[in-house]
């Protein structure tokens, strides 16, 4: 069953959609999503990873509402059939 990614201000601009629907499943893992978004949308690279290979602090990355590297096991959280999967970038307001 494939797993909808939604994307939020710049990165679905970068992405050219809010919605990326990628080959992911129950048992694969929220970083195999990631990986499968990125071969989809490959311009949200740059503003998702850093230099190092490593996801930027300020990108929040959720599957059902939670955010999964504060509240699960981080990019290793396993998919459950369903999940909704959501990629942020820095909030601010004022």
């Amino acid at each position: 069953m494939p797993t909808e990614w939604k994307l939020f201000a710049d990165l679905a601009e970068r992405a050219g959609a809010k919605h990326v629907t990628v080959d992911a499943a129950a048992g694969d893992t929220v970083g195999d999503a990631l990986e499968e978004l990125l071969d989809e949308a490959p311009d949200l690279a740059g503003r998702v990873f850093d230099g190092d290979g490593d996801l930027r602090s300020q990108i929040n990355v959720l599957r059902n509402g939670t955010n999964v590297l504060v509240e699960e096991e981080g990019l290793e959280t396993e998919l459950e059939d369903g999940d909704e999967l959501a990629l942020f970038p820095p909030v601010s307001g004022g």
